[in-house]
């Protein structure tokens, strides 16, 4: 079942929450996004192998998946983008992916299917045209990955967070967003937060730029997505205390064997 984030008539992008349950609970939910304008799409995080028969089939409601021309990719997690090769093959579509990944996403696919359809993502970001509309590429560089990214449409208003403002919830639940109070939402958000993100250092420079954006929606790889000022702003609020990653660190994370 897909959930419309947005719709104006030619600007679309449309949630799709459910896909991996279909392999018997063997993988961890995630969330794959299509943004269509006017007679072009990108997918956004397209998962992995499990993921590409159900989403190719998914995405024919509301535009065909063979003519998908880009997929945007925050990183190179394999529920984000190891399906890359099917893609390859199935649309004429170029790949965006960050700069340190650009390199290595290619094993996903066959020898040379890849060549010259892979775009490299600058470390300060990239504007990429779909239609008529601008996609932009912001940095997210160590949340979680150190070469990450998070896509940003202005048109819908809408945050494509890969991993951060992830929550673990049920696919069925994944497409109810959180809205006004975050409130007992945190707790499905806090392990893999305190456990994934670098630093709070980080954590507060993304959020000082992110502030900074027209926000109607974040939408993470997993989980439900928020919506709403209130909701939004709450989340910035809690990140920017949040201890994690290295914050968490000490001589006892590292010990050798049987010490």
């Amino acid at each position: 079942m897909a959930a419309k984030l947005h719709d104006d008539g030619h600007h679309a992008c449309v949630m799709f929450a459910d896909l991996v349950g279909e392999v018997h609970g063997e993988a961890s939910q995630s969330n794959q996004y299509l943004v269509v304008d006017g007679g072009h799409g990108a997918l956004v995080d397209p998962g992995g192998n499990m993921t590409y028969n159900a989403l190719f089939m998914a995405c024919a409601p509301h535009f065909p998946a063979q003519r998908v021309e880009a997929i945007l990719a925050t990183n190179a997690d394999a529920d984000a983008v190891a399906s890359l090769g099917h893609w390859l093959l199935s649309a004429h579509c170029r790949v965006y992916v960050p700069a340190l990944w650009a390199q290595s996403v290619p094993h996903l696919s066959g020898a040379g299917r890849a060549a010259g359809r892979i775009a490299a993502i600058p470390d300060p970001g990239a504007a990429i045209v779909l239609g008529d509309a601008v996609i932009h590429a912001v940095p997210a560089h160590f949340l979680h990955s150190a070469g990450n990214v998070h896509f940003y449409d202005p048109v819908a208003r809408v945050l494509f967070s890969g991993d951060l403002a992830s929550s673990a919830v049920p696919g069925d639940e994944a497409q109810v967003p959180v809205e006004g109070d975050l409130g007992a939402h945190v707790a499905a958000m806090a392990p893999f937060h305190r456990r994934a993100m670098a630093a709070n250092k980080v954590l507060r420079l993304w959020t000082k730029m992110a502030r900074q954006l027209d926000l109607e929606w974040i939408a993470p790889r997993r989980g439900r997505p928020l919506k709403g000022k209130r909701a939004i702003g709450q989340f910035f609020d809690w990140l920017e205390t949040l201890a994690c990653g290295t914050d968490l660190v000490d001589a006892d994370t590292y010990r050798p064997p049987g010490g």
